[in-house]
């Protein structure tokens, strides 16, 4: 026992000369121990839900009066209820504070005062996510994935809602629920179905093109800090002159864009799910703040009218040589998240969210995004989401009031109703507002151009070409009949060429699944361990000398000799 004393006093005696004597600790390995380094002493007094001191016999309930404990009453009761609904999509997620700074004059497109008057800095909270993991899925699907900014603007809040890929699913609002059913889990096995995406994709094929940019290097970035960031929608933006543009915003991460293959993200995945989340922590925390330059493409009213294609369509990209692009400023981030779920797991945004000088998108897929976010939020935080700490504008002044808790100040005793004549808060005149606006009708026929163009154009080599095809084969491999049948038939609409390699690629594919399968069947007949449980019988016969006493104590000595 002496033994086992001295050790432990050598290994105290140690680490406290050396906190990091393991080189190979991460930034995520060390928070509580760089939280224990910050704060040398107990940060203060431990209390109860009322803020009453916890007396430190009551932290224990063995052998107690369990009902007149009040610390239990309250731990218990309050973690009953920690857990809230998770995302209906973008559930798992992670995120980061930072700030925009205006690189570039852009007063000639919009008098929005976040992007006017170079050098300005706005604070911001950015969410990271995928779409269709839940809270403890892995990062390293191929699938969809976002970048959330909130920017906190002397004007309000200003959501842009960023995707890994610059196209759309869908134009139809309705359509969100079937495709976002068919992307996700079987309502019987539970499992991922690829029959129904391919099923859903084969009927409505609007949303081929979006799926093509997924099966290929784009839809696997290297880490959330490696990916491009696309608000999708088409923004109309207004000068002071009360003049209109039409906008793509565009956000191109300075790290470089990178990608990871299907092998390489397999084999990561098979020792890190939250690779992504790691990867962002651990380099800001490092001081290698991860930067993104803004950018948008744009067009003018005249330009649009010269158009052989619907520019409002998000389920396409704006075709070469029909816009023009500028740079507007860098989005940083240089700060994680204290707080995971006050800060991330709390925070909403919602496409609506826009400020004077950005009217905002005109088609019905953001029209109907207006509604279903913020009645999401309303579900799952209540309708006082907007008064929670990193949701809160820099500036409120609202008729809207009471409600289920958080309610702040409430708007304290001014009066709760408009028009009236005792000073409570005034509308006031935009004059640079846009008079007019434009409606626009959006066509239900399906074009399958884009996904030829992407193919033949923006795959850029014939190694890239070659990954695609082969994610898109190994894809088509558990689809059963009739789907399958539509789906080689679709591709081959789009492309000949595409359509022949994938055929033979699925051949190659299906022949490898079969031998996989052939062999875990082999593995069903190895030796596996014997179970070694106690049983009714009694428990194993031990040696006297190694009893569980003994393990504790003679056991551990002899370790360390």
């Amino acid at each position: 026992m002496r033994t086992i004393i001295v050790h432990l006093l050598c290994l105290i005696i140690h680490v406290k000369s050396d906190d990091y004597v393991n080189v190979t600790y991460q930034p995520v390995q060390r928070q509580l121990l760089d939280f224990k380094k910050e704060h040398p002493h107990p940060i203060g007094l431990w209390t109860k839900n009322a803020g009453d001191p916890v007396e430190i016999r009551d932290t224990i309930t063995i052998n107690s009066d369990q009902f007149n404990n009040q610390l239990l009453i309250d731990s218990l009761s309050t973690f009953d209820g920690e857990r809230i609904p998770e995302r209906v999509v973008h559930a798992k997620g992670t995120g980061a504070f930072g700030y925009f700074e205006v690189t570039h004059d852009v007063s000639k497109y919009t008098y929005a005062d976040v992007f006017n008057e170079k050098g300005k800095k706005t604070p911001l909270v950015v969410r990271f996510s995928s779409a269709l993991q839940s809270i403890g899925g892995t990062e390293l699907n191929r699938e969809l994935r976002a970048m959330s900014i909130k920017f906190y603007t002397k004007d309000g809040n200003l959501d842009l809602l960023s995707l890994s890929v610059p196209v759309y699913l869908y134009n139809d609002p309705l359509s969100f629920i079937d495709v976002i059913h068919a992307l996700k889990r079987n309502p019987q096995t539970n499992l991922f179905d690829l029959t129904s995406l391919y099923d859903k994709f084969t009927l409505k094929p609007t949303a081929v093109h979006f799926f093509f940019w997924l099966l290929s290097d784009y839809g696997i970035p290297n880490g959330y800090r490696k990916m491009d960031a696309f608000p999708i929608h088409t923004y109309e933006l207004a000068n002071i002159h009360g003049e209109t543009h039409y906008v793509r915003f565009n956000f191109r991460t300075e790290q470089g864009f990178s990608p990871l293959t299907s092998p390489q993200a397999a084999a990561i995945q098979a020792v890190d799910l939250d690779y992504f989340t790691r990867d962002l922590y651990n380099a800001i925390d490092s001081g290698h703040y991860p930067a993104w330059k803004l950018e948008m493409d744009v067009m003018t009213p005249h330009d649009i009218q010269k158009l052989d294609y619907n520019p409002f369509d998000v389920s396409r990209l704006w075709k070469n040589g029909t816009f023009f692009t500028v740079p507007i400023g860098r989005l940083v981030l240089n700060k994680n998240v204290e707080n995971h779920f006050r800060d991330v797991e709390q925070a909403t945004y919602n496409p609506a969210n826009l400020v004077p000088g950005i009217p905002g998108p005109v088609d019905f897929l953001f029209h109907g995004r207006r509604m279903f976010y913020r009645d999401s939020q309303n579900y799952r935080l209540g309708r006082n989401n907007n008064k929670i700490l990193v949701n809160t504008p820099l500036y409120e002044k609202s008729y809207v009031r009471d409600g289920r808790p958080p309610t702040k100040l409430n708007m304290k005793n001014a009066p709760n109703y408009y028009p009236n004549s005792f000073h409570g808060p005034v509308p006031y005149v935009d004059e640079h507002r846009p008079w007019k606006k434009l409606l626009v009708l959006e066509s239900n026929a399906v074009d399958l151009e884009p996904a030829w163009y992407f193919y033949n154009h923006i795959l850029e080599d014939e190694a890239h070409r070659e990954r695609f095809i082969t994610n898109l084969a190994v894809s088509l491999v558990p689809v059963t009949p009739p789907v399958i049948q539509r789906a080689f038939k679709m591709l081959h609409l789009i492309d000949e060429d595409l359509a022949k390699r994938t055929r033979a690629a699925y051949e190659v594919a299906l022949a490898a699944a079969a031998a996989q399968q052939a062999a875990l069947k082999a593995t069903d007949s190895t030796a596996t361990p014997k179970r070694n449980y106690p049983t009714a019988e009694g428990p194993p016969k031990h040696n006297e000398t190694k009893s569980i006493y003994r393990l504790g104590i003679h056991q551990e000595h002899d370790y360390h000799h």
